[in-house]
C-alpha cells in the first residue's frame, strides 16, 4: 500500500471555498479549511495531481512535522525525530527557508542554521555515512514558526503555481493568475460562457477563464519540485499528466474578449493566450472603455487600472465612472470587477450586489458582483460621491475592518 502524506495547500484570503472545491473533485481526504490554508490527505499521485490541477492556490507542502519549539533545543530535536532518510537520498541537496511570527525563536538565519545541523545529523545516522555531498536532486525545506508552533514541510511545487508558464511578460501591478482563477469561478464561468473584460491588460482573466472552461490544467505547461523526489515516481507523474490531457474539453463552446486601450497590452496579451494554448478562445483587441458594448450573455470580468497602473488617482475614478455608465447602458449577464479601489461603487454607480474581501498579494481589494440576484433584487444606485472623492491612499492600505492575514514575517527567501 502507498505511503499517504499529510498535505497543505496555502492560498489568499478569499479564495477557500473555490479552493476546496478543485480538492474535493480531486478526491482529496480528511479536507479542512482555515483563513488561507487547505490541509488535506493523500498519496504520491495526489502530489501529482494536486500540483498539475489545482487553480486556485499558491504551491502543495508536504507536512512532515508539526510541534511545540521554545527552545534551540525543542527546534533540533523535532526536527531530527523525523525519518529524513525515507525521504531523502545521501546525495540530496536541501536548502532551508522559512519564517517566524510572534515567537521565542525571532532569528530566522538561526533557526535555518539549526534545522539544517538535524536533518544532516539524521541523514548522516539515517544512511550510515558521514559525507553529504548535496550534489543530487533538490529537497526544498520550509519551516513556519507561529506562537513557539513549529511546522516542518518540504515544498513540492517550487516555483510558485500561480506561474503557469505562459505570462513570460506581464503589465504594471498584474493581477494572479490564481485570483484571476477565483474570479472566473465566483463568476460562474462554464464550458460554455461568453467571457469580456474591457480592461485586459495581460489577458489574465480572459485566459483563466478559458482555462477553465475547458478544463485545461494550469499546469501541464511546467515543471514541479516534487519531480525529482525519489518518493513520487516519474510514472506517477507521467499518468496524472495523461489524465489531464485526456480531461480538455476541446468541444466546449467558450469565447473569450479583451480589450485594452494600450496596443502593447493587447500584442502581450494575444502572446500569452498562444503561450497558454487558448489563442483559438481567446480574442484581443485595442479599444477604449467608452466604446465598451458586451453581448448580452456574456459574463464580464475586470481588474480596472488603479494604483500603480494610473498615473492619477482622479483618472481611475473617471474609468470607473466611464465603465458604469457603459454597462449601464449595455447591461448583461453579470459583472465581477477586482479591485484595491475601495469606493469603487461610488465612482461605478452602483452597489453591489455582492462583495467579497480579497488579497492580491498583500494588497487589500474587494471583489464587486453585480448580477440579478433572485433574493437580493435589483442592485440599488450609489448616492453621489462626496465632495473629497478619493482620498489617495485607500487602494494601498488596509481597510480598518479589513481581516488580517498576520503580520508580516521575517523571511529568509525574499
Amino acid at each position: 500500500m502507498s505511503a499517504t502524506y499529510e498535505l497543505i495547500a496555502p492560498c489568499f484570503f478569499g479564495c477557500e471555498s473555490t479552493a476546496s472545491f478543485e480538492l474535493r473533485r480531486l478526491g482529496a481526504e480528511d479536507l479542512r479549511v482555515t483563513d488561507g490554508r487547505l490541509t488535506f490527505r493523500g498519496g504520491a499521485e495526489m502530489i501529482a495531481a494536486a500540483n498539475l490541477n489545482l487553480r486556485t492556490v499558491e504551491r502543495v507542502l508536504l507536512l512532515l512535522a508539526s510541534y511545540r519549539a521554545e527552545t534551540f533545543d525543542d527546534l533540533f530535536d523535532g526536527v531530527y525525530a523525523i525519518p529524513w532518510e525515507e525521504l531523502l537520498p545521501a546525495d540530496a541537496a536541501f536548502p532551508v527557508k522559512g519564517s517566524s511570527l510572534n515567537s521565542k525563536l525571532s532569528s530566522v538565519p538561526a533557526c535555518q542554521s539549526i534545522i539544517k545541523k538535524a536533518i544532516v545529523k539524521r541523514l548522516m545516522r539515517g544512511h550510515r555515512t558521514s559525507v553529504l555531498p548535496e550534489t543530487g536532486s533538490e529537497y526544498r525545506v520550509q519551516f513556519l514558526l507561529r506562537k513557539d508552533l513549529c511546522e516542518i514541510m518540504l515544498d513540492t511545487s517550487g516555483e510558485g503555481l500561480h506561474k503557469r508558464g505562459y505570462r513570460r511578460n506581464a503589465m504594471e501591478a498584474p493581477l494572479r493568475e490564481t485570483l484571476a482563477a477565483t474570479i472566473a469561478d465566483l463568476g460562474r464561468v462554464r464550458r460554455d460562457s461568453v467571457v469580456e473584460d474591457p480592461f485586459c491588460g495581460s489577458g489574465t482573466l480572459v485566459i483563466e477563464a478559458a482555462q477553465k472552461a475547458l478544463n485545461m490544467a494550469p499546469g501541464l505547461q511546467r515543471r514541479f519540485a516534487a519531480e525529482r523526489y525519489s518518493f513520487v515516481p516519474p510514472e506517477v507523474w507521467a499518468a496524472q499528466r495523461q489524465k489531464a490531457l485526456a480531461e480538455i474539453r476541446q468541444d466546449a463552446a467558450f469565447e473569450g474578449f479583451g480589450y485594452d486601450i494600450d496596443p502593447a497590452a493587447v500584442e502581450l496579451a494575444r502572446a500569452n493566450a498562444r503561450l497558454a494554448g487558448v489563442d483559438k478562445r481567446c480574442h484581443f483587441e485595442v479599444a477604449d472603455v467608452k466604446d465598451f458594448a458586451p453581448r448580452s450573455e456574456a459574463i464580464v470580468l475586470t481588474n480596472p487600472p488603479y494604483g500603480e497602473r494610473m498615473s492619477t488617482i482622479d483618472g481611475a475614478a473617471r474609468l470607473a465612472r466611464t465603465f458604469g455608465r457603459q454597462m449601464e447602458a449595455h447591461p448583461c449577464a453579470g459583472v465581477y470587477v477586482i479591485t484595491a479601489d475601495m469606493e469603487f461603487e461610488a465612482h461605478y454607480g452602483r452597489r453591489a450586489a455582492k462583495r467579497r474581501k480579497m488579497y492580491n498579494g498583500m494588497i487589500p481589494c474587494q471583489v464587486y458582483m453585480y448580477y440579478d440576484a433572485p433574493s437580493a433584487g435589483k442592485a440599488k444606485p450609489m448616492p453621489a460621491l462626496s465632495p473629497d472623492g478619493f482620498d489617495g491612499r485607500r487602494g494601498h492600505s488596509r481597510p480598518k475592518n479589513a481581516s488580517r492575514p498576520g503580520e508580516k514575517p521575517s523571511r529568509s527567501d525574499k
